[in-house]
């Protein structure tokens, strides 16, 4: 029988969230833009006077819940029904289930996916593809299911409640939560969430409202809900203490989301001037030092309060042609892994159930039999906020062939996503919303600073148009509508915000 996810109780139980909480998310949006207002005046940001007293105390989240114990290694990817199969075979600890950037809100994708879940979390799913092949899950042990909502910017359109669209984090939290909360519980797990692009903590504070309400609305403990929060804003890079007191009776962890962190940085200090200009994205690794600073300062919040420390994702597809390919880039994941596990993350992101061995095998190493690293508190780490904000000392260069590949991989992610698969493989690259917005803010930014490339040249606005123009040439018109929206957030006098919400206006 087919679960009818837009039933007229879920319906009311979604409306209501949003009649209850729509006019403070509303509010936290607004404030979000008065914030960065002032961060540009002063071309600076620096932890909070008013909430020392949270940083400076002792307190702890709750212990990890049933299925959150060991997370060392999570799998990534959207709820499209046979990714979602080939993720929950994949052999990883957790299922970072996407709804947010690898789904393009298409509503056949909201609502698809959310019927996807319920058959994922019930042992029903299956899939049978116009090739005639059978998808099912063979697993003995499946992944414990982390749904993520899309972030508090992203409107709804096709939920209305008095005449405006809901909140997408409202439609896509609720509606999991109606139909699957009790479930989850009596399979011995919960109804755990991941919570993407919050700035503030009370951001979180809303969300742990959320959590409260719902918990009665549902008859469930006060705590069930577990929440892990993406720290991928620079802005939440100063609260990591204060998001988790918020959200304590809920809080589950802190996650190490890199290339919305990217973006982040650029957005928010897009006209601070040299000092923040970035180089080629491929030059920005995890070793830079405002990287550094960040992520260990992740790891040491998270295990002083009890909270597992997620890393960040290995995003390469291997490549079943290219042997070579595969042994350069498996060794930078292996690397990658090291180094999260030596800095004393409790597990971490792939994008590939090829790449679930490599990562097992990296923290299996570090943590024999331990499920975490919880008791290693690294009270070693302390990072001020001039080295968060260091961006001036990472090595790199602005070069052309940087250049070609922000547009390149931009207008390729853009086309994909307005097709309706929000997770696109490029250059053995598995890419999600956050590509698109670091290639087109970093064009942005470099434009808009005269940025000079190695060569000398600068970067401007004509450059980027013959590189667009020579790459639709290539493509051919199924690229154009995506490199029109391309061109419009990267060539547009005014930053705009989150290339999603323009695009958003572009599919049914």
């Amino acid at each position: 029988m087919t679960v009818e996810i837009l039933s007229t109780p879920a319906q009311a139980f979604v409306e209501d969230l949003q009649r209850r909480f729509g006019p403070r998310r509303d509010e936290l949006l607004r404030r979000r833009a008065v914030r960065r207002e002032e961060v540009a005046r002063a071309a600076r940001l620096d932890f909070l006077d008013e909430t020392a007293e949270v940083r400076d105390s002792a307190w702890t989240v709750p212990p990890p819940p049933p299925g959150l114990v060991d997370r060392r290694v999570e799998i990534t990817g959207p709820t499209e029904r046979k990714m979602a199969i080939n993720a929950l075979n994949s052999g990883a600890n957790v299922w970072l289930a996407d709804l947010e950037d690898a789904n393009t809100p298409h509503w056949t994708n909201v609502v698809g996916g959310q019927v996807n879940l319920y058959d994922a979390i019930r042992g029903t799913i299956a899939y049978d593809a116009p090739d005639g092949r059978h998808y099912e899950v063979t697993a003995e042990s499946t992944p414990t299911i982390v749904m993520r909502p899309r972030g508090w910017h992203l409107p709804e359109r096709h939920i209305q409640v008095d005449g405006a669209p809901a909140a997408g984090a409202l439609v896509d939290a609720g509606l999991y939560l109606f139909h699957n909360a009790t479930e989850l519980i009596a399979r011995g797990r919960g109804p755990y969430l991941y919570l993407p692009k919050m700035e503030s903590h009370l951001e979180a504070r809303l969300w742990n409202d959320v959590f409260t309400h719902v918990e009665g609305a549902l008859g469930l403990d006060e705590g069930t809900i577990r929440a892990t929060v993406l720290i991928e804003t620079i802005p939440a890079a100063f609260e990591m203490d204060e998001i988790l007191f918020e959200l304590r009776p809920h809080a589950a962890g802190l996650n190490a989301g890199r290339w919305d962190y990217l973006f982040s940085i650029i957005k928010y200090f897009r006209d601070a001037g040299p000092s923040f200009v970035l180089p080629d994205r491929a030059s920005v690794t995890m070793t830079a030092p405002f990287m550094r600073a960040y992520t260990q300062l992740l790891v040491a919040t998270c295990h002083q309060r009890g909270a597992m420390a997620m890393g960040g994702m290995a995003a390469f597809i291997p490549s079943r042609r290219d042997p070579e390919v595969n042994e350069a880039a498996l060794a930078k994941v292996r690397a990658d892994k090291v180094r999260e596990a030596g800095d004393g993350f409790d597990g971490s992101w792939v994008a590939h159930p090829d790449l679930v061995p490599i990562c097992r095998e990296v923290f299996d190493e570090v943590l024999g039999t331990a499920p975490n690293q919880l008791d290693r508190a690294r009270a070693d780490v302390l990072v001020s906020a001039d080295q968060l904000l260091n961006v001036a000392a990472t090595p790199g260069e602005v070069t052309l062939a940087g250049v070609r590949a922000n547009v390149s991989v931009g207008v390729r992610y853009l086309a994909s996503w307005l097709g309706g698969n929000g997770a696109a493989a490029i250059d053995n690259l598995m890419e999600d919303a956050a590509t698109a917005e670091i290639s087109r803010s970093q064009l942005w930014q470099w434009i808009n600073n005269g940025t000079a490339m190695d060569s000398g040249e600068p970067v401007t606005a004509d450059l980027v148009r013959a590189e667009l123009a020579e790459l639709l040439a290539s493509l051919g018109e199924p690229y154009a509508e995506a490199g029109q929206l391309f061109e419009r957030v990267t060539l547009a006098d005014d930053f705009v915000d989150f290339l999603t919400l323009p695009a958003y206006e572009l599919i049914d």
